[in-house]
């Protein structure tokens, strides 16, 4: 019994921690998005896309309206986004997006997560060309004939559409993804999540093994509060 008991604990703090994470990622998406463009979400689209995804992650409204009124105020922190590259063990290519207020201590921990996960933080552009800047919406199904919808998608900008059993994934060019957005906008169509992503050109094949030493340095940066999502080519 004890041990059930330990397990449902652990289960339950890790749940918390990725919600916490989640809600310190929308944060920052909050404060950039407020001093990009101010905190009036009619007239900033990418406050509106930050707004969205703090729906997205079930951050409570007060949550978002207290990170608003953080970003406004004269203390706010100041997010400068970033990014690095390198190689994972194996030969994984991977590209990390960062928002930190200390450039110097970023670059520094994600130096030091690459070189303890074997891995090894290369220059700009070192990887880059292994992917593709994708706009990528998702949408609940529920209610929506994608049939319908879909000549629509495609006018709005969308390259690919997936579904699985609940959503909808919509890919854009990165140059489209204003354009999907107003366009789901004029269709009343509020997307669970709407994201600037890195998708790889092509996929590394690695034994689990492998999988496990890169997913290591992975989890190392995903830890890291500076760090907003890690991209990789591991199949």
């Amino acid at each position: 019994m004890g041990r059930i008991f330990e397990t449902r604990k652990h289960k339950i703090y890790a749940r918390m921690d990725k919600m916490a994470k989640a809600f310190t990622k929308v944060g920052k998406e909050v404060a950039i998005a407020v001093k990009e463009g101010g905190a009036d979400p009619n007239n900033n689209a990418r406050l509106r896309a930050a707004i969205q995804n703090a729906k997205g992650v079930n951050m409570p409204k007060d949550r978002v309206d207290a990170a608003i009124k953080r970003a406004i105020s004269k203390d706010a922190s100041n997010y400068e986004e970033l990014t690095y590259e390198g190689y994972g063990p194996h030969g994984v290519a991977i590209i990390v997006d960062c928002a930190t207020d200390n450039t110097t201590r970023t670059v520094a921990n994600v130096r030091m997560h690459f070189s303890k996960g074997n891995g090894n933080l290369g220059t700009n552009s070192s990887v880059q060309f292994l992917f593709d800047r994708k706009g990528v919406f998702k949408i609940a199904k529920q209610g929506v004939n994608l049939e319908e919808l879909e000549l629509d998608l495609i006018d709005f900008g969308a390259e690919d559409i997936q579904e699985d059993e609940n959503e909808i994934y919509i890919y854009t060019r990165f140059a489209d993804f204003g354009s999907m957005q107003k366009g789901l906008e004029a269709k009343g169509i509020v997307p669970i999540s709407s994201e600037k992503q890195w998708i790889p050109l092509s996929t590394k094949e690695v034994t689990d093994a492998e999988a496990d030493d890169v997913m290591k340095l992975i989890g190392m940066l995903e830890d890291d509060d500076d760090v907003l999502a890690v991209y990789h080519t591991m199949a």
